[in-house]
């Protein structure tokens, strides 16, 4: 048996967490997904609260059905380990707004009736003290199965820069190194795939990435979280890190549900 690692306990939160407050706090929800909660405005990004086709190695630190407002949902990709069917069911009827991929809105409109906006890569939109751009990325996994579903484009699939008032988060998204990627502003914080596969961003580019930005830290995701042990795309390791990464004290190795506080550095 392969060794999965695992992260810290999970810690559960409810609706104090979508309270009004005077920081910006991240909290890792699984897998990719997160809640931020700038200072009362709340935003998911990528969030699968439940209907994982594998199982679990965590709990989750919310059920979808007491998630009690969503501001602003963003999907990066229509991948059901971003794009959960059973989770967007029972958190659409309390959301004000989403945003995607234009592919990824229209999906939304055909499969819940919500008026989802799509955006083309680059694009930028703001609510309220939040500006979102959404950055390119290259997960074209699809197009290499024998009976794709069609042909996936590069605009299908993006990451999302949110400018707060307290710092700028990066969510690079699931995504092949870019070089367009290496040549962003210095971001606060980066929501961190280390997955060493050949439809991500792989262990060696990771590093990479990460040296580019010595200054963000690093919100680890897209591990720790499917029992699988023969995937690689589920299981990056942070102990892979330590030694590479310049400025170690900036990974984040956090639990389900932990509450991370955005600063600017």
């Amino acid at each position: 048996m392969k060794k999965q690692a695992t992260p810290p306990t999970t810690i559960p939160f409810g609706k104090e967490a979508f309270e009004p407050i005077e920081t910006t706090e991240i909290r890792w929800l699984g897998n990719s997904g997160i809640l931020m909660n700038s200072r009362g405005y709340c935003l998911l990004a990528d969030p699968v609260l439940e209907g994982f086709d594998l199982p679990l190695l965590i709990d989750l630190p919310i059920p979808a059905d007491e998630v009690p407002k969503v501001d602003n949902l963003l999907i990066t990709h229509s991948d059901n380990d971003h794009y959960s069917l059973d989770t967007l069911k029972k958190i659409l009827p309390v959301t004000k707004a989403a945003h995607a991929p234009i592919f990824v809105a229209d999906l939304m409109k055909k499969n819940f009736d919500y008026p989802a906006t799509g955006h083309k890569i680059h694009e930028t939109f703001q609510d309220g003290d939040i500006t979102i751009t959404l950055t390119p990325a290259d997960h074209l996994w699809q197009n290499a199965r024998s009976k794709p579903d069609r042909v996936y484009k590069m605009e299908d699939y993006c990451g999302f820069w949110i400018d707060t008032p307290d710092g700028t988060l990066w969510i690079p998204g699931d995504s092949k190194l870019l070089p367009e990627q290496l040549e962003m502003p210095q971001p606060d914080a980066i929501l961190y795939d280390f997955s060493d596969n050949e439809w991500h961003i792989g262990l060696a580019n990771a590093i990479l990435l990460a040296n580019t930005y010595p200054k963000a830290d690093l919100i680890l995701s897209h591990w720790g979280t499917v029992d699988a042990p023969d995937k690689d795309v589920f299981n990056g390791d942070p102990e892979a890190l330590y030694g590479k990464v310049v400025n170690p004290e900036r990974i984040r190795v956090l639990a389900a549900g932990e509450a991370f506080q955005l600063t600017k550095h």
